[in-house]
């Protein structure tokens, strides 16, 4: 490996086939949760990954039975508490979503267990999206007490239609893999225990396409996605702004305590 990739914390890479590098998102004990580390990585990956030539393919998953457990608990802390991290934040969640569609690389993704914040927006935004029938897509926004931000705003709706996107981003249901791609939320649904053999299979195929024909192919139809960047920026916008709200207060406390949050019904927000 060559110092490209030596920088990474919370990223480990291998390539499993010629020209196709593998993701793995990695954070013992945790279901592989953004913190801190994790979510700067998530965003400069794919600036590196545009820019090395031996990669013609990209495969992002998570390592053991889950590929991301959200975000990190103590990160939402310090985010309601401190500007800077919100700032800094803020910047990176924006950056995040598109680094991944200006990559001109294809991107592969391999879902399985809960697929939840960082990690999901990689996930989803994914050129093929490949989820096992056991994984459980959530976005938990506003169980936490904020806007549904990150990707949501700017993909869901083009992947499954504005009714679903309205359903599962305001209540935070589970979508099982299964369910996902009956909806269109993602390209392919595997066995669990096919579900690498999979992503490799298809991430080998667009590895060996036309380079050129493959990336312009997909830098044309990521243009639905850049057409909705004003919706995008306008709902990160709104879920930033939740972090100095009481909501939010109510909703990381009880994700601490592990039990149902108690919003306040007349909240200004």
């Amino acid at each position: 490996m060559t110092d490209t990739y030596e920088g990474y914390e919370r990223l480990k890479f291998d390539w499993p086939a010629e020209r196709v590098l593998r993701v793995t998102m990695e954070n013992p004990g945790r279901m592989n949760a953004a913190d801190s580390v994790m979510h700067g990585e998530l965003v400069r990956i794919w600036r590196d990954i545009d820019a090395d030539s031996r990669v013609n393919a990209v495969i992002i998953r998570g390592a053991g039975d889950a590929f991301s457990g959200g975000g990190d608990l103590e990160l939402v802390r310090e985010m309601t508490q401190d500007f800077n991290t919100l700032n800094r934040v803020w910047k990176e969640a924006r950056d995040l979503v598109y680094n991944v569609i200006n990559c001109s690389k294809p991107v592969v993704s391999a879902m399985e267990g809960p697929a939840v914040g960082a990690g999901l927006v990689a996930g989803l935004l994914a050129d093929v999206s490949i989820a096992s029938r056991t994984a459980r897509i959530i976005d938990g926004h506003t169980r936490l007490g904020v806007a549904a931000g990150d990707h949501a705003a700017i993909v869901w709706p083009l992947l499954c239609g504005l009714a679903k996107s309205k359903y599962y981003l305001m209540t935070c249901d589970p979508v099982s893999g299964e369910e996902a791609e009956r909806i269109g939320l993602v390209s392919l649904v595997t066995e669990p225990e096919d579900l690498h053999d999979k992503a490799l299979e298809v991430a080998t195929k667009l590895a060996k396409g036309a380079p050129g024909a493959v990336r312009f192919t997909k830098y044309a139809l990521n243009n639905w996605l850049r057409m909705a960047g004003p919706t995008f920026d306008t709902s990160l916008a709104l879920e930033f702004m939740g972090f100095n709200g009481p909501d939010v207060q109510e909703g990381l406390a009880s994700l601490k305590e592990k039990r149902k949050p108690d919003f306040d019904p007349e909240s200004p927000l």
